[in-house]
């Protein structure tokens, strides 16, 4: 039984960590709208924060660059040349907007190096704000690192999470970009688990509310009802 249950944990969590690179660019897109925020960041504090956090913001922008262009070891644990690491930042930081945003950068850093564990314990610091783009994704990120690390029901729960945020700050409701990819992963993780009915559900919901999505308009989602109607 034991060996049956971590082979079901393997599977689910490569599975994950494939979906998540198919769909990478979606996620890394509005992880990278963080770059606006920290430029709002600076702009408050040119005029009402106090030193320490434009500090922490002007040591991140150095760690934007680095995880933009994908040399995430250098983006973490810093260049040698002056720039300490998110890992660093976040420390020193902590109760700074730019130190909490490290948090975020750090887990994902981490993902991307395949240390999932260390991914979670960062993505579980960072306190997502009330916004369109980098929340929602931050908090899918988490499920996807709880996915790798076989937390599979806290995996669909953050995916589900991420997507009712996402369309929360939406004008009508409904995310058509963000909300549909989270939710499809969060339906395969539970085809993973043989919960084939409430995966079932998550991908008519998808049908039913994301109807200006490529998803439903590619008819991609009809594979999926089929195959969990069979």
């Amino acid at each position: 039984m034991a060996n049956k249950n971590e082979k079901a944990t393997f599977d689910a969590a490569g599975k994950s960590e494939a979906f998540f690179t198919k769909y990478r660019n979606v996620i890394l897109g509005a992880v990278a709208a963080i770059i606006l925020v920290v430029a709002a960041v600076v702009c408050y504090n040119t005029f009402i924060g106090g030193p320490r956090e434009d500090k922490a913001s002007t040591a991140l922008a150095r760690g934007q660059e680095y995880f933009n262009a994908e040399q995430f070891d250098k983006a973490l644990n810093g260049d040698g040349a002056g720039y300490a690491g998110f890992v660093k930042i976040a420390s020193d930081y902590g109760s700074t907007d730019a130190g909490n945003l490290a948090n975020l950068y750090a887990g994902l850093c981490y993902y991307y190096l395949g240390k999932a564990k260390e991914a979670v314990n960062y993505l579980e610091k960072y306190s997502p704000a009330s916004d369109a783009m980098v929340s929602p994704a931050a908090v899918a990120a988490l499920g996807n690192a709880y996915a790798a690390v076989g937390q599979l029901d806290k995996a669909v729960s953050k995916l589900k999470d991420a997507a009712s945020k996402a369309d929360s700050e939406s004008k009508d409701g409904a995310n058509n970009s963000l909300s549909p990819t989270f939710l499809l992963q969060a339906g395969e993780l539970l085809e993973s688990q043989n919960k084939t009915d409430e995966a079932l559900k998550v991908y008519q919901d998808i049908k039913k509310k994301y109807v200006n999505s490529m998803l439903v308009q590619s008819n991609e989602i009809d594979k999926y009802i089929e195959r969990t109607t069979k």
